[in-house]
């Protein structure tokens, strides 16, 4: 019985890790083209069958990716605005959703959980029916073509928001009399105790955050017309459009638009795998 039950222990695992890895495949299948693709010159790329280990290092997409087909080096600038619009998004969307969270889930209210449903139902509205409403607004405040314009309207997080309420529900009540008795006031209790004792919940919002607006193309192209202000999804998708495209300098753009958030994920992996599993055995 016992011989039949190790059995068939070791045939699910097996099992299991052939499916993980199937799928392991499948999910990295897409940037495994887009890194090698990087490093071939057009006509190899359309070679069937796909040759997966390019024939010479082809480094000119890398220089025509940043110089653009115009060879004004747009890409740098644009690099930088998204860089900057994302990290000061990321920053103000975890200060707002921490304080925010922190209210929701140690004070006690009148109306505290009819605030907390009024700001889970804005994660029902889709982003697109409150956007010319935005845009006019932002318009006539005078935020177009600033940096203002791009991130004040992502400042209110409502995903973080629930993030940082749920962690900060599980935080220990005795820990925030002890500050009290101590003599600190609520904004150091907030910052001395409660901010700096979240980081697997902060560090998840903070990626979620960053990752979101780093990736928004259809805002930054409203809100931004100057080719100065414009970020890097909007300079990929001109650079795509461009009449005599070159699809390696493409694969050249993409992987460098990748870099950063693979090194934001990299650098505080450790907090958002932490989260993560905070959050699941939260649910058991």
């Amino acid at each position: 019985m016992l011989r039949n039950n190790s059995l068939t222990n070791r045939l699910t695992n097996t099992v299991i890790n052939i499916f993980t890895g199937v799928f392991l495949l499948v999910l990295f299948l897409p940037l495994l083209f887009m890194i090698t693709a990087s490093f071939m010159p057009a006509r190899e790329i359309f070679t069937m069958p796909y040759r997966w280990i390019p024939q010479t290092l082809h480094l000119k997409n890398y220089f025509n990716a940043v110089a653009g087909n115009d060879r004004e080096f747009m890409f740098i600038r644009n690099s930088l605005n998204s860089v900057y619009v994302a990290l000061l998004t990321a920053l103000f969307a975890v200060l707002v959703a921490a304080a925010a969270g922190y209210g929701l889930s140690k004070f006690r209210f009148r109306g505290r959980n009819f605030v907390f449903y009024l700001i889970m139902g804005r994660m029902m509205i889709p982003f697109e029916a409150i956007m010319i409403p935005m845009y006019i607004t932002a318009v006539k405040l005078g935020m177009q073509n600033t940096y203002t314009g791009m991130i004040l309207p992502f400042v209110l997080n409502t995903f973080a928001i629930f993030q940082l309420r749920q962690y900060l529900m599980t935080f220990p009540d005795d820990m925030l009399d002890a500050g009290r008795i101590d003599g600190l006031g609520e904004l150091g209790i907030f910052f001395r105790l409660v901010f700096k004792n979240s980081a697997p919940a902060i560090a998840t919002a903070a990626i979620l955050s960053f990752r979101g607006q780093w990736d928004n193309l259809l805002w930054p192209l409203l809100i931004a017309q100057k080719p100065t202000m414009k970020t890097i999804p909007a300079y990929i998708v001109k650079f795509t459009e461009e009449k005599y495209s070159d699809e390696g300098a493409m694969m050249a753009v993409a992987v460098l638009a990748s870099i950063p958030i693979i090194a934001l994920f990299v650098t505080l992996s450790r907090y958002f795998l932490g989260g993560s599993a905070m959050y699941s055995a939260g649910k058991e």
